[in-house]
């Protein structure tokens, strides 16, 4: 799967700009991604745990997990996350909206809800401005926060642009590129697209091909404030290494997530 093109190393491996940033700045961007549908209940738990030992914002799971996954974070700054209408966005808003209650009740704060895709290329902006209305009141009465996922691997820029806007006037939290299930996910292109047609109320999440750590300060730079990475062991290993931090002792197993790159 193609992700962030091109990929420039921001912080050279050495010392002289190892202070650009701590440790608790890069894992605070990461959403641990557990979304492979093949993913066993092991392998779920387990990824729980790699979250935990390397503090990251949150773990992206599985819908069903929820409940378990916020039992396995209570206690940590972890957020236990979900997605919703995911991966293609076609659900009706009524199926969204009862994700979204379930995913509440459920224990998850913040929500990764995909965009109604074919209402976006269909230039309905009242249909999916609606949509995304009601998504995020529902979200925010429930004390969470939602990112509304576009793939902008099927959108041009006359799209993805109103979409920026409308998310301003909705009061979302992020804007997401992907969900890492499309031909193609972040790139510096749409991310510095969105981050420049969002107001600063609105963050940015890049998802799908942030596999290392020089990939994510690269986005990181141009303003980014969360990713989607199953790859959190290697990129936070590489944090540690340059900053000089010991290696974080390993769990059980370390998993990532299947299949190649799906992203949270």
């Amino acid at each position: 799967m193609v992700g962030i093109q091109p990929v420039q190393a921001v912080v050279p491996t050495g010392t002289e700009k190892a202070l650009a940033y701590t440790y608790e700045d890069i894992a605070g961007m990461i959403d641990h991604s557990l979304l492979g549908p093949a993913l066993t209940e092991a392998e779920l738990e387990a990824g729980c745990g790699l979250a935990r030992r390397y503090e990251v914002a949150s773990v992206c799971i599985l819908p069903y997990y929820v409940a378990r996954c916020a039992h396995l974070l209570a206690g940590s700054g972890v957020r236990p996350s979900t997605t919703i209408g995911f991966p293609h966005g076609g659900h009706t808003t009524a199926a969204k909206l009862a994700e979204i209650r379930q995913a509440l009740l459920d224990g998850a704060v913040e929500l990764d809800a995909v965009v109604n895709i074919s209402k976006v290329r269909s230039g309905d902006w009242r249909y999916v401005a609606g949509e995304i209305h009601v998504l995020a009141d529902a979200t925010h009465a429930g004390g969470a926060k939602i990112k509304i996922i576009f793939e902008n691997a099927y959108l041009d820029d006359s799209m993805k642009i109103p979409l920026c806007e409308i998310c301003g006037q909705m009061g979302v939290d992020w804007v997401k590129t992907s969900t890492g299930y499309a031909p193609t996910g972040a790139t510096i292109a749409d991310l510095a697209l969105m981050r420049m047609h969002s107001p600063p109320t609105v963050q940015v999440k890049a998802a799908g091909g942030i596999r290392t750590l020089d990939a994510l300060l690269e986005v990181r730079a141009i303003g980014v404030t969360r990713v989607g990475a199953s790859k959190t062991e290697t990129i936070l290993e590489e944090c540690r290494l340059r900053l000089g931090l010991p290696a974080i002792a390993a769990g059980p197993s370390r998993i990532g997530c299947a299949p190649d790159d799906s992203a949270a």
